[in-house]
């Protein structure tokens, strides 16, 4: 992989979080790329290090107790890892936009929504609050909301307006790179379907990268053109989609499919994956998955699988691909 065809590499990323409770193992060796005008999907339980590699992108990880132990991120060819604040403050908004997971957090509740459209606007553009103002309404109406809105508080929106007012602030500069952390988590399903939606054709409109980061494999397949299945802070397999849906090679990427009710069949019970997932403060040794694994090997509980790429662009971290089996 190069950076050179890639918008986003992110390279043996190792994120800690170090609290009186001991040491949180938050991502660990984490390998992913995004190309240009890509969707990748994160995918995984909670607590499998999603988020935090939004905030490792964004440079938001809080330090204390967050702690950047190694790795690369390169953007557009430059080590964000690099950057002092300023350079970082002035990526972030521009080029870098993240939705985060709640909206009713994300807002400002006394300040207006389109002068917190139009802030955004002003921090990254040579523009006069007039015409950061202006800029606002047009962004309102892209995202579905009439422009005489932009005098409204928050909390005058519903929760799925308050999304489409997150979306407007996040794509106000045109951003290179959108992360998406769960962003119809909050909305109930037909409101979920709309925002989805909306934000497929915007990321069309704009020509932007996404990482939208989920649980809900139906969304993966909705709008994402990659995925990569998190684990304990592992990516443990990275694939397009269609080859990942019709060919899950990763015990863990199988049993999270098999847990799917299948509406044409009837079962008496749903299948489900054994155990929990470990504490990241006290991850298991070797394959962080072994305790739970069905095709457990001795050596899993031993070792660490290496990034294998088991098929031209599919690559999983699991001792079955790896060409020296040792039981």
């Amino acid at each position: 992989m190069s950076e050179n065809n890639n918008l986003l590499e992110i390279r043996n990323l190792t994120i800690h979080y170090i609290t009186d409770g001991g040491t949180v193992y938050a991502v660990d060796d984490l390998d992913l790329s995004i190309g240009y005008g890509e969707t990748l999907g994160f995918v995984g339980e909670t607590g499998a290090g999603k988020t935090t590699t939004a905030l490792g992108i964004m440079g938001l990880i809080p330090n204390p107790p967050g702690k950047l132990v190694s790795g690369e991120i390169y953007f557009e060819g430059e080590d964000l890892l690099k950057k002092s604040k300023k350079e970082i403050r002035g990526t972030r908004g521009s080029e870098i936009a993240m939705i985060f997971q709640d909206p009713m957090t994300s807002l400002n509740p006394v300040v207006t929504v389109g002068e917190q459209i139009a802030e955004m606007i002003k921090i990254h553009e040579n523009v006069t609050k007039q015409e950061s103002l202006k800029k606002a309404e047009q962004m309102l109406e892209t995202v579905g909301i009439r422009k005489e809105r932009s005098k409204d508080y928050p909390h005058q929106f519903s929760g799925g307006m308050k999304q489409r007012v997150v979306i407007a602030i996040a794509l106000a500069c045109n951003p290179s790179l959108l992360i998406a952390d769960e962003p119809t988590t909050a909305l109930d399903v037909t409101i979920q379907a709309q925002v989805l939606e909306l934000m497929k054709k915007l990321k069309e409109k704009y020509k932007t990268s996404m990482i939208m980061i989920t649980h809900d494999l139906g969304v993966v397949a909705e709008i994402c053109d990659k995925v990569a299945i998190m684990y304990a802070g592992n990516a443990i397999e990275y694939a397009d989609k269609d080859s990942l849906y019709l060919k899950p090679m990763h015990p863990y990427t199988v049993a999270l499919f098999n847990s799917i009710p299948d509406l044409e069949i009837d079962q008496d019970e749903l299948c489900v994956i054994k155990g929990l997932t470990p504490d990241p403060t006290n991850l298991p040794k070797g394959c962080p998955f072994h305790p739970r694994c069905p095709k457990v090997m001795t050596k899993c509980s031993q070792n660490k699988p290496n990034k294998v790429e088991a098929e031209p662009g599919h690559f999983v971290r699991c001792f079955l691909y790896e060409k020296d089996k040792i039981k």
